[in-house]
């Protein structure tokens, strides 16, 4: 039985590729990539495999798809499925599990010549097809600190993740330490 993205014993539903692809789409969302050397760090980072072109082109097509993925985190379900719908029939996956660099079998969707403005489209589409099969949409989060507007996927047990990773978490923990010290509720 599974119940918002787990199962009745608490372990995660999601695929680990899923859990990846949805961590990346959070982190594409809340990076700027202000140039190609920032993509090409994204992209290890994240270890998006494929081809690539290196180009201003590729950037700025990478650059759009974050306000429409942003979308995610701002809209109820019947919208989101709309938008995941819109996203698979314009990139046109054809899921394969394919194996390679190491890992274990897992799900590819596009072969890895496609542009990577697709390729991360249609990752986080699928991904975001398990966050709506599994009932796991309150999952998608904007982060809890006042002065932050970072998206995080919460994929704690408990549900309880409310700040992003960009150290909001400490911000919030130290201001009412400081708060409780000069005695302020």
């Amino acid at each position: 039985m599974t119940v918002g993205g787990r199962t009745a014993r608490g372990k995660m539903v999601f695929a680990h590729d899923t859990e990846a692809a949805l961590t990346t789409l959070a982190a594409l969302v809340n990076t700027p990539l202000r140039d190609l050397a920032a993509l090409d760090a994204f992209l290890g980072e994240h270890q998006i495999s494929g081809s690539r072109t290196h180009t201003q082109a590729e950037l700025d097509a990478v650059r759009a798809l974050r306000p429409r993925f942003r979308r995610f985190w701002e809209v109820g379900e019947d919208e989101l499925v709309e938008s995941v719908n819109d996203l698979l029939r314009e990139s046109r996956p054809l899921p394969q599990l394919v194996r390679h660099d190491g890992w274990g079998y897992h799900l590819h969707a596009v072969p890895p010549e496609v542009p990577v403005a697709v390729r991360l489209t249609v990752e986080a589409g699928m991904a975001l097809v398990d966050v709506v099969r599994t009932g796991a949409l309150d999952r998608l989060r904007t982060c809890a600190h006042p002065d932050c507007a970072d998206v995080l996927v919460d994929l704690s047990k408990n549900r309880s993740k409310r700040f992003c990773d960009g150290g909001c978490g400490n911000r919030a923990a130290a201001s009412a330490y400081r708060a409780r010290r000069a005695g302020r509720p």
